[in-house]
């Protein structure tokens, strides 16, 4: 099984991305529409939420109720990620040591949290011509 996106830049520095029959609009400068960080951060919180919900199922807390992340990417001199942080509020009420069980098991289970590994880059290839 493999995931598919393709992604067309007619000029400029913006992209639309066609995501099965869905499409997003993302702008490197933040212009127009979210940039490339934005956007990587907000797929990090987005997969984190399932797997802090089935974390907390699998650590006897059925229902989280509300989940709110703050997610927070400090950027180098180069204006390149350097880290993340997420700030998590749930409504649930929960002691430390169960928070801290769920996280471990969210950090298992989120598929971004996975791919963001260093030997994890895009094999490439390139050709021109192309219409």
């Amino acid at each position: 099984m493999a995931k598919q996106v393709t992604t067309v830049s007619d000029d400029g520095f913006a992209a639309t991305n066609e995501v099965r029959d869905f499409e997003a609009t993302i702008d490197p400068n933040g212009e127009e529409s979210p940039d490339t960080l934005e956007t990587l951060l907000s797929a990090y919180g987005t997969c984190y939420v399932p797997a802090l919900r089935v974390g907390g199922q699998q650590r006897g807390v059925d229902d989280l109720g509300r989940i709110e992340i703050e997610t927070t990417g400090d950027l180098n001199d180069d204006d390149k990620l350097e880290s993340i942080s997420f700030d998590i509020s749930v409504e649930a009420s929960i002691d430390d040591e169960t928070g801290s069980e769920i996280i471990e098991r969210a950090n298992e289970l989120c598929k971004v949290h996975d791919a963001l590994k260093s030997d994890l880059h895009a094999e490439t290839s390139i050709r021109g011509d192309a219409a």
